[in-house]
């Protein structure tokens, strides 16, 4: 495993008392807090904020908890505005105190680090003058304080992407104590490129991750596993460039069920974490494949990807398929085409249904060199009645290399064994007229036997009328 410490956003445990949610975190199995300082957790403005600090650096002393100290508390400075002031605004002061604070409570606490935003540009401020307050904000609160303040690009604020970020940065000299709060979902919704690479291109001024799912285009905070975040990858790239720093769970709208899904949050991440680990081990030593293959499913699991629709896997996949698919990717990245295809055979020969499954569903990662191999482990396949291997058999490769006559009798063969034929990848773009015939010869039989007709049957002739 790596030495990544994983943290929990107390902003996603807003329904308990801090001590409890400090509490629940640590016993949990998480090494750290993002503590967003709020009305009900350690709020910056009460009379006795230092006896409280004092008392909140204990208690995570004795849960043996890091922290960094996030300062996105919605109406912490209005009741009556989201954020707001921000240091855009016209009257910016309430913002500049309360970073000063939060920099001062951070330094008592032994935090990491203060993590803030640029805020939302006010409609009727010119981007000139906007980008001159963030300067001149962000440079007096590094000027009143020691601590490492981490600036956070948020969707929809004047600073909402890395390179603005950095921008910044290098227009402030690049003080040492002025770094990046990397959200990851927030690369999923807004970024060019990848959250991996979102990583690697801050990698030197990280001073602070926060993790979440997120849709392309949407800021929406979700569960892990139901966006498009690569995890694995994103884990491996914080890995890869060194980063020590906390990497904290963020999900302020989860706050209802805190403890269930910061539980499935810590699983989602060790399971993540152990393939990223994986995957290295195999780069680096094939032969690790070996021992690596088999574990994958108590690893990471085995639920469908997708189970709303697809309870069994048998279209979308399984969570280890996936993990296996990223094993022969990784194995691919570190043998040879003629090595490779005897190493991918005897995972296929020597495996139960399960790794024989990641097998097949995995070999469109592969280079076309080992396409022969691939159509022979194919063809052993559609050989079996086992469900979860005909529908593996037919995916992205058997539609890219598998020849006319054994992808139609593979397209039959779904049908007589149960298996959807939502499965068979390229089915539209693959059916002719002989597969139309035997189909439709097919029905005819059934109907004539007075059995039933699989609707997938009558969707394919469907297609034709």
């Amino acid at each position: 495993m790596s030495t990544l410490r994983f943290g929990y956003g107390s902003n996603g445990f807003a329904n308990h008392r801090l001590d409890d949610a400090l509490a629940v975190i640590a016993d949990l199995g998480y090494s750290g807090v993002a503590l967003t300082l709020d009305h009900a957790h350690l709020d910056p403005f009460a009379e006795d904020v230092a006896r409280q600090t004092r008392r909140v650096a204990t208690r995570l002393g004795e849960l043996g908890l890091g922290v960094v100290v996030e300062t996105g508390a919605r109406f912490l400075l209005d009741p009556w505005h989201k954020h707001q002031p921000t240091l855009l605004s016209d009257e910016p002061a309430p913002r500049l105190d309360f970073l000063r604070r939060a920099a001062a409570i951070a330094e008592d606490l032994g935090a990491e680090c203060v993590s803030f935003w640029s805020g939302v540009k006010p409609s009727d401020v010119d981007e000139a003058t906007a980008w001159q307050r963030l300067l001149d904000g962000i440079s007096d609160v590094l000027d009143d304080t020691s601590v490492r303040l981490a600036l956070e690009p948020e969707p929809g604020h004047f600073v909402q992407h890395v390179e603005q970020a950095l921008r910044l940065r290098a227009e402030l000299d690049s003080p040492r104590r002025l770094g990046i709060t990397l959200d990851v979902g927030h690369c999923v919704a807004v970024e060019p490129v990848s959250a991996a690479e979102c990583v690697r291109r801050v990698a030197d001024v990280l001073f602070n991750v926060q993790l979440d799912d997120m849709r392309t285009g949407v800021h929406e905070h979700l569960e892990f596993g139901e966006g498009e975040l690569d995890l694995t990858g994103t884990l491996a790239a914080l890995a890869e460039v060194g980063y020590r720093g906390l990497a904290a769970v963020e999900l302020p709208r989860h706050s209802h069920a805190a403890p269930d899904v910061a539980r499935r949050g810590l699983k989602a991440l060790r399971a993540a974490d152990w393939l990223a680990d994986a995957e290295r081990a195999v780069r680096a030593d094939p032969v690790r494949i070996r021992t690596l293959f088999p574990a994958v499913g108590r690893k990471v699991g085995r639920a469908a990807l997708r189970p709303e629709v697809d309870p069994g896997g048998l279209v979308y996949g399984t969570v280890d398929d996936r993990g296996r698919g990223r094993l022969l990717a990784a194995l691919a990245d570190s043998l040879p085409p003629q090595d490779l295809a005897k190493e991918v055979a005897e995972l296929y020969r020597y495996g139960d249904g399960a790794e024989r499954r990641g097998v097949l569903r995995g070999l469109h990662l592969l280079p076309d060199e080992i396409a022969d191999t691939g159509a022979g482990l194919v063809a052993d396949a559609l050989r079996a009645n086992d469900t979860g291997l005909v529908a593996a058999a037919l995916g992205p490769f058997a539609a890219a290399h598998l020849d006319d006559h054994s992808w139609r009798h593979g397209v039959l063969k779904c049908l007589f064994v149960g298996v959807p034929t939502a499965a068979v990848a390229g089915l539209a773009d693959r059916t002719d007229a002989e597969l139309i015939r035997m189909v439709a010869d097919y029905v005819a039989e059934r109907k004539a036997a007075g059995r039933t007709v699989p609707s997938d049957a009558e969707a394919i002739l469907q297609e034709v009328r």
